[in-house]
């Protein structure tokens, strides 16, 4: 499960300010946090206020390089069958990740697809406008550590539910 924060629409144009990623397992205990230096000299005030952090601080975050090689390698150590990138705004999430996985390390371990939460939730209640953001158990705080894991959590509880899916 990932979760993004940046200080704009798109990536390349703006930059990504910060990711977290959740092992979608019991326990939700292996994570991975990188905060990256901007990429581009636009932002966005807005945007980059949801995620908590004025743009002083983000020009002292992380080079994205170096943040992006050590997401792959704890990705790599994760021993999984398959690597299935889950978010619950994927489209904005997935843009994200991918772009700077290309641009930084020349690839994306997660290929070329990815997973909506919420679609996986309405077609699990047969209901487009239900929403699964009642099975969060994590608050929804920005801090993408947090709502990756809230979003791991609701996953978990539509495992239970019924969804079939393999999580290893």
């Amino acid at each position: 499960m990932v979760d993004v924060e940046s200080d704009g629409p798109i990536p390349g144009d703006f930059s990504m300010v910060c990711f977290g990623a959740v092992v979608v397992e019991p326990g939700l205990a292996r994570t991975f946090y990188g905060k990256v230096k901007p990429i581009s000299e636009r932002w966005d005030p807005q945007a980059l206020a949801v995620s908590g952090f004025s743009r002083e601080q983000t020009l002292a975050f992380d080079e994205p390089a170096a943040v992006m090689t050590a997401f792959a390698s704890w990705l790599g150590g994760l021993k999984t069958k398959r690597l299935l990138f889950i978010a619950d705004n994927n489209g904005f999430d997935w843009q994200w990740i991918n772009w700077y996985f290309h641009h930084f390390t020349g690839k994306n371990p997660f290929g070329f697809s990815s997973q909506n939460l919420g679609s996986l939730y309405k077609g699990l209640v047969n209901d487009t406008f239900a929403t699964f953001k009642h099975l969060r158990r994590t608050k929804h705080t920005h801090n993408p550590i947090d709502d990756a894991r809230g979003n791991a959590e609701a996953l978990l509880h539509m495992q239970q539910m019924g969804l079939k899916i393999s999580l290893d």
